[in-house]
């Protein structure tokens, strides 16, 4: 389990900072569902890094409010 966790978030990670990419060179972006599945799939720590390290998201609320849900949950699993 602690290798999915870590390579999710880093997986996660790296998607939010090539949504921002693309997002700066107005190209085709990764939706934000598909941002959600992977923060509800455990790699909500590697979301909220991804928006505070790539300043992306970090405006939407939705974003903020699910990956902290997000994490609380994979909080109480791993316990």
């Amino acid at each position: 389990m602690t290798w999915y966790l870590i390579g999710i978030n880093i997986i996660t990670f790296f998607i939010y900072g090539l949504d921002k990419h693309l997002a700066k060179k107005k190209a085709y972006r990764i939706s934000e569902y598909s941002l959600f599945v992977l923060s509800f799939f455990g790699g909500c720590v590697g979301a909220i890094l991804g928006m505070k390290v790539f300043r992306h998201k970090t405006k939407k609320a939705s974003f903020w409010i699910l990956n902290i849900l997000f994490l609380i949950i994979w909080m109480i699993i791993c316990l």
